[in-house]
């Protein structure tokens, strides 16, 4: 049986008649879409929510063959790229940290393990993105990776002596000639102690001594190499006070800042 009241509520009269306007009501002998013609509430009900829908129906940022979302540690760039991938049907590249051996002994000893570490990362992302960018899935729709290449140079920059870094740079520059490069290049800032608070909660245990300095180093060597970067296709976001993960409303706001520059 209907709602008794359904005739003077737009709140139902609307959605059912999206569903079935022909349908007649059993008591007024009318159908819906007349009902709703001559109900007597005035108050008319958004016809979806940008907050429940598929974002992959708002936001085009399949524009993009090629989407980096870069940041800090602990900034929440893995989360979000595969966040992205899961809505809108992108292949999801993710930098393959667990599988360098150098990186727990690095946060243990920098000066001894910091060259093989960054060696090591700078040969497997080399591999990694050839392979990936190189591969086109026809049943994807767009590619999204939670590093760009570049990223190399900015931890080798800070974790490496001169002589080290000059000829890193040359082998970097080298390896990479070849690599394409994304076309929407997203930096996600966060502050540091949101950094810090990340970090120790997703309790990886070689992290757990990273100090606020090393930190802003790394920050500070992003926001440098931003600012050498040509065009219109970079985009620094600021998401210290959004919560994409727990709060829908921050994730469909961080998308809208994205979709302006695709």
């Amino acid at each position: 049986m209907p709602h008794p009241q359904l005739h003077k509520r737009n709140f139902v009269l609307f959605p059912l008649c999206d569903i079935a306007p022909q349908l007649k009501h059993p008591r007024f002998n009318k159908d819906l879409e007349e009902l709703k013609q001559e109900t007597p509430d005035t108050e008319i009900p958004e016809k979806h929510s940008r907050w429940l829908k598929n974002p992959q129906q708002e936001f085009a940022l399949n524009t993009n063959n090629y989407i980096a979302i870069e940041g800090n540690i602990g900034a929440g760039k893995t989360t979000l790229a595969s966040m992205i991938a899961e809505d809108f049907n992108a292949k999801l590249i993710l930098e393959r940290f667990k599988d360098n051996p150098f990186l727990p002994k690095f946060y243990e000893d920098k000066s001894r393990y910091a060259f093989p570490l960054e060696m090591s990362f700078l040969a497997d992302r080399y591999q990694q993105l050839l392979d990936d960018i190189g591969q086109y899935d026809l049943f994807k729709d767009f590619m999204i990776a939670d590093y760009d290449s570049q990223k190399s140079l900015i931890f080798a920059k800070v974790t490496l002596s001169e002589e080290e870094y000059s000829l890193y740079q040359k082998l970097h520059r080298i390896m990479y000639r070849e690599i394409a490069r994304p076309d929407l290049y997203i930096y996600l800032y966060q502050n540091t102690d949101r950094l810090l608070d990340n970090i120790k909660k997703r309790g990886r245990s070689y992290e757990q001594d990273i100090s606020e300095d090393y930190l802003v180093e790394i920050n500070q060597g992003y926001l440098n190499m931003i600012k050498n970067k040509r065009g219109s296709n970079v985009k620094v976001i600021d998401i210290s006070e959004l919560d994409f993960v727990k709060n829908r409303k921050d994730y469909i706001q961080l998308l809208n800042e994205i979709s302006a520059i695709s």
